[in-house]
């Protein structure tokens, strides 16, 4: 039987299944747990927003949206959110799921912290930054029941989040300082590193080699 959390059901199916697995031998608690709550903050809010979202792709783009965190994932010379993007396409189409489908859970993950964009893309690009606004910003919270909020944090507690995922965030990025130009990432290496320069995108402009 599938498991329901807050009258979200967690699809039991194998590629569910391999997601989950997948996931949790290479996340923390913090990582896992947040994804979790992710997939279903975001099917929560799209279910009241009237959004109808396909749940395993929707389960996909919420466990893998910040595996480019993790050092199974990880690369050195892009953004994290592309590193999960990228594993959850592969994953998708190895299942046999379609190039539009693996496209759109790309999507997901990819401008997962690029704000307002996916709001306005399919529904499974949608539902990923959903649950993270919900999670990460407590972004319109009133969207989802004190029951339901209750259930979930029941089942994905979440001690000391908001500092455990800024850490998180930081030993993510720290060693690809450059890939955070251009984004709010940027704002976590200026917290935790005193030495971290931003790049500045006036500078850029005013500085490049194009001529007067």
């Amino acid at each position: 039987m599938p498991e329901v959390i807050a009258g979200i059901s967690v699809p039991d199916t194998e590629l569910v299944r391999e997601a989950t697995s997948q996931v949790r031998a290479v996340t923390d608690d913090v990582l896992f747990h947040h994804s979790r709550r992710v997939f279903l903050w975001g099917m929560l809010k799209a279910a009241a927003r009237g959004l109808v979202v396909d749940p395993e792709l929707a389960y996909v783009g919420a466990l893998f949206h910040d595996a480019g965190l993790t050092a199974a994932f990880a690369s050195t010379d892009q953004r994290f959110e592309l590193d999960g993007a990228e594993a959850a396409r592969k994953f998708l189409l190895d299942f046999g799921r379609s190039d539009q489908e693996a496209r759109n859970v790309w999507l997901a993950i990819a401008l997962h912290t690029t704000p307002e964009v996916p709001l306005r893309l399919a529904p499974e690009v949608a539902v990923v930054t959903l649950g993270v606004e919900t999670d990460v910003l407590g972004l319109d919270l009133h969207e989802i029941g004190a029951e339901q909020r209750a259930e979930v944090l029941a089942a994905h507690p979440r001690p000391d989040f908001k500092n455990r995922i800024l850490q998180a965030f930081y030993e993510g990025m720290r060693d690809r300082p450059d890939t955070t130009f251009g984004t709010m990432n940027d704002d976590v290496l200026a917290h935790f590193d005193p030495s971290f320069r931003r790049a500045d995108f006036v500078d850029i402009i005013r500085n490049n080699s194009w001529p007067e």
